[in-house]
């Protein structure tokens, strides 16, 4: 008699647990939809318009500092004698 209690307990909380599923992630999917077309449709809305022949730089690299090497003095060749 217990197995069969515990069975039907297990069965009506997957059931339960099923419609609930059904019913929220619908609701969860759809606000979420709706925030990324909110996003993209800002940013659709808001080009950045440059006037035309103007250049933007977004990312200057790191200039190597050369003045250690100007200091060191001058490189001679030398060849090994045996």
């Amino acid at each position: 008699m217990p197995l069969i209690k515990f069975l039907f307990i297990a069965v009506l909380v997957l059931w339960v647990i099923r419609i609930l599923i059904r019913l929220l992630l619908p609701m969860l999917f759809g606000s979420l939809a709706s925030k990324m077309q909110q996003q993209a449709s800002g940013q659709a809305q808001q080009p950045k318009r440059k006037p035309e022949g103007s250049i933007s730089i977004d990312y200057m690299p790191p200039k190597p500092n050369q003045g250690k090497t100007d200091k060191l003095g001058d490189f001679v060749d030398y060849e090994e004698v045996k």
